[in-house]
């Protein structure tokens, strides 16, 4: 058909030109019509640059096995593809086909791994594509890509002889936010309302199942048409993995690296609290550097603690502060780290004054247990933290520094928290009706207690605080278990009879 298309206007050119007429700005309009088709689409042709990757580049095979730390999502998941992978015995218990899936969680927690884990367990082929590829300024674009998509996975299953078909779209919230809140033009819309359509268009006796699976870490975003029954029917959280799924994500990235015989995988876990598996995967590949630059035939539990340090805060820096600044950083530090250890004992894993990323310094914590509730008496303890370099560099050095922004900024966020949860002499309040001169004043009051609490810890072991920070200055970097020493404080059961890691 485009053959013939070429040969007749080869051949209507060619007549015009034997008649006298002008034919260049029909050859310009003819080749500015086809860029335009190339380029951004036409409505109602096929658009050729919406082309997603075949399955077999993008799925790699991908199991369940090779996830780590999602046992819950995973479960909840496998349940879900029952739809699919019993289709038979579903259609004829009457049951309507399951349409779409959504996993819910922070970003790096292993989303799309689970997207793709599934098109494996269920024999499908696996589309995938970003929410942001459907939003352009052109009208109808986004739906026609829409279209295209679906009509793409139902062809692609076809010709693989596969009778079901897994679209995977991350970033939903850029295709499915909430219509209306964009007033220059309805192309959200209508990408929204054609994605919809689409939806309520599967049905169990196709001839290639379409199973659509979403990924959002902004839920709140999404419209409620696409979250209502018949839509995404299931909703499956996909959360930061706790100390045993640390552990497990941490082997399957080591499996294929030689450890040493100190390495602790348990310990690792411990230290890396609210690590996603993406950091996870990042440290075991950073520890491997680590190694590889200093010659080592192993990684060693050194370079992991230290590729800890890396994920979160980055390279240390060449820049070198004055003796002074230095000696003040490190009471700033070392205030952090006293007023820690005093509130919640065997809490502080490291605290060093080497300039990594934006931070002059930093005091890592390692919480013996991964908590999922927060107490009044946590968040006056997290704020009494972050409040103690402040307080160390006032009563040590007579002055503040700039150095505590971040720390003030961190403990009016809980502050703030609090006041939402109740914890404070408002009780129950709303946030939206809470008059704004009202919640600085309790927010002031709140701060203003929790300082002085701060100051009379710091007061009561100012000679601790300074023996801490002259050995800082020394040797730059303290681990938990030298840090306890100086301090002269009990160790926490985990430690007792234990050295320095």
């Amino acid at each position: 058909m485009r053959e013939l298309a070429i040969g007749t206007a080869c051949a209507l050119a060619l007549f015009l030109l034997l008649q006298g007429v002008n034919v260049l700005p029909f050859v310009v309009l003819a080749a500015l019509v086809f860029a335009l088709y190339r380029w951004i689409g036409i409505p109602g042709l096929s658009v050729r640059r919406f082309v997603p990757l075949a399955p077999a580049e993008r799925n790699e095979g991908v199991t369940f096995d090779d996830i780590g730390g999602q046992g819950s999502a995973k479960q909840e998941l496998l349940e879900a593809l029952t739809f699919v992978t019993e289709a038979e015995r579903v259609r004829a218990m009457g049951i309507r086909p399951l349409r779409g899936i959504l996993l819910v969680g922070p970003p790096g927690t292993g989303k799309t791994l689970l997207a793709k884990a599934a098109a494996t367990a269920t024999r499908s082929v696996f589309i995938p594509a970003s929410g942001a590829e459907f939003v352009e300024m052109y009208a109808g674009v986004g739906a026609q890509r829409v279209r295209e998509l679906f009509r793409r996975a139902r062809e692609t299953a076809r010709r693989s002889g596969r009778s079901s078909a897994v679209v995977f779209i991350d970033e939903l919230e850029v295709l499915g936010g909430k219509r209306g809140r964009h007033e220059s033009h309805l192309e959200y819309d209508q990408t929204l309302n054609q994605l919809l359509v689409e939806m309520d268009g599967i049905r169990g006796d196709e001839e290639v199942y379409v199973l659509v699976i979403g990924a959002t870490n902004r839920p709140d975003l999404l419209d409620e048409a696409l979250t209502r029954p018949g839509r995404f029917d299931r909703v499956v959280r996909v959360e930061l993995p706790d100390r045993e799924g640390r552990r497990q994500i941490l082997e399957l990235h080591t499996r294929n690296k030689r450890l040493a015989e100190d390495v602790d995988l348990d310990e690792v876990a411990r230290e890396t609290f609210g690590f996603s598996g993406a950091h996870l995967e990042s440290l075991a590949n950073e520890a491997a550097i680590l190694a590889l630059r200093e010659g080592e035939e192993a990684i060693r539990q050194r370079h992991l603690l230290e590729a800890v340090e890396k994920v979160i805060m980055g390279e240390k820096l060449d820049r070198r502060p004055t003796e002074a600044e230095r000696y003040r950083i490190a009471v700033h530090e070392s205030g952090h780290a006293l007023v820690g250890e005093w509130l919640d004992p065997g809490s502080v894993a490291s605290v060093t004054i080497a300039s990594r990323g934006e931070a002059l310094g930093y005091v890592r914590q390692a919480p013996q247990d991964d908590p999922y509730l927060y107490t009044q008496e946590y968040l006056e303890n997290q704020i009494c933290r972050a409040l103690g370099g402040s307080v160390a560099e006032r009563l040590v050095l007579g002055s503040a520094s700039t150095g505590a922004a971040s720390d003030f900024d961190q403990a009016l966020s809980l502050a703030e928290r609090m006041i939402d949860a109740g914890m404070t002499r408002l009780g129950v309040v709303s946030r939206e009706t809470l008059p704004p001169a009202l919640r600085h004043r309790v927010l002031s009051e709140l701060m203003a207690e929790m300082e002085s609490r701060t100051r009379a810890i710091v007061e009561e072991n100012r000679e601790r605080l300074e023996r801490v920070a002259r050995e800082l200055v020394a040797r730059e970097r303290l681990g938990g278990g030298e840090l306890r020493q100086l301090l002269e404080l009990p160790p926490p059961a985990a430690e007792a009879g234990a050295g320095d890691r």
